[in-house]
């Protein structure tokens, strides 16, 4: 390719799941790598953007990271977010058993009737960190993952940053190619 050859994309995403779930965590620790002790909760949808460059086929993504609330307030307003959305992540708190549950009987089912049709999805467990209070194993995780068909299952911790960088890069290499592009991202 040469130097007039560059490729951009913008992708909208959304991360979902139940309140407290560490949704915004995730988005501040990807895009600022910074983590905040006391939770404030989202009021009805944030708008983040972070630009991903990649140097060795002179690619540009803009992401648009819709970190929508998760409280049952919102409901009415929440399925307008959706619109264009390319994928998103599913996020549970492997400490509340309870948002486990949702990500099947509710933030999929949003997912799949609000966003894109082809639109794909991660499944997060997210505060691994916090292993003397989870809840939902990593095998029930896993076969959650399969169950829904996400294109993939991570364990994360926003305050720590583990997996965390990798789940935003997985889902948006898979939104790409199923868009019939294929960049390594790692």
């Amino acid at each position: 390719m040469d130097e007039g050859d560059n490729r951009k994309w913008a992708i909208k995403l959304t991360v979902l799941g139940d309140a407290a779930v560490g949704k915004t965590s995730l988005i501040d620790k990807y895009i600022t790598d910074s983590f905040k002790e006391n939770y404030q909760p989202t009021l009805g949808v944030n708008i983040v953007t972070k630009d991903i460059r990649i140097q060795e086929d002179n690619s540009e993504i803009l992401l648009l990271l819709w970190d929508i609330a998760g409280q049952d307030k919102y409901e009415l307003t929440r399925q307008m977010f959706f619109q264009g959305c390319a994928g998103t992540l599913l996020v549970y708190d492997m400490t509340r058993y309870s948002t486990f549950e949702r990500v099947k009987t509710k933030w999929l089912e949003d997912f799949k009737n609000y966003g894109r049709p082809d639109g794909v999805y991660l499944l997060i467990g997210n505060k691994s960190d916090l292993k003397d209070s989870i809840k939902v194993s990593s095998e029930e995780g896993k076969l959650l993952s399969e169950e829904i068909k996400a294109v993939e299952f991570i364990e994360t911790s926003a305050k720590y940053g583990k997996n965390v960088e990798k789940a935003f890069k997985t889902l948006v290499s898979h939104v790409l190619k199923k868009s019939g592009v294929k960049i390594d991202l790692e």
